[in-house]
């Protein structure tokens, strides 16, 4: 069974950066591409980042781009994701999710194992 367990979260004021991690248990991790998401109170879970089983690609919601950075290490089976210049509407539970097989996008119905979630409150 799959364990997916985030961290590094908390409160921050705006402009502020964190570091998201997400340690996964099994020995077949650096064979699936991981991505994070997020859930505000009220709204659906949306999309953040993506990143391919070896780090090769990456792609971001247009609202994190050139803010957020996913970076993968399968050495430790760990996915991570650097969040800088932290704006109050980036509030929400984080989640990070392992992808089906071959897929890394931006649709959550292509991912199969989720964590529980870390809070991310940015303070304006």
């Amino acid at each position: 069974q799959v364990q997916l367990v985030e961290s590094g979260g908390g409160l921050v004021q705006a402009g502020g950066s964190l570091r998201l991690s997400c340690a996964a248990s099994g020995r077949t991790f650096s064979s699936y591409g991981m991505g994070w998401f997020r859930q505000a109170p009220g709204k659906e879970r949306e999309f953040v980042a993506t990143i391919t089983w070896n780090g090769g690609d990456t792609y971001y919601a247009d609202s994190v781009k050139g803010r957020f950075t996913i970076s993968r290490d399968n050495a430790k089976n760990t996915v991570y994701l650097q969040m800088n210049s932290l704006k109050p509407e980036d509030t929400a539970v984080y989640y990070c999710a392992r992808a089906l097989p071959g897929r890394s996008s931006r649709n959550r119905l292509d991912y199969s194992y989720w964590g529980q979630g870390t809070q991310v409150t940015v303070s304006s």
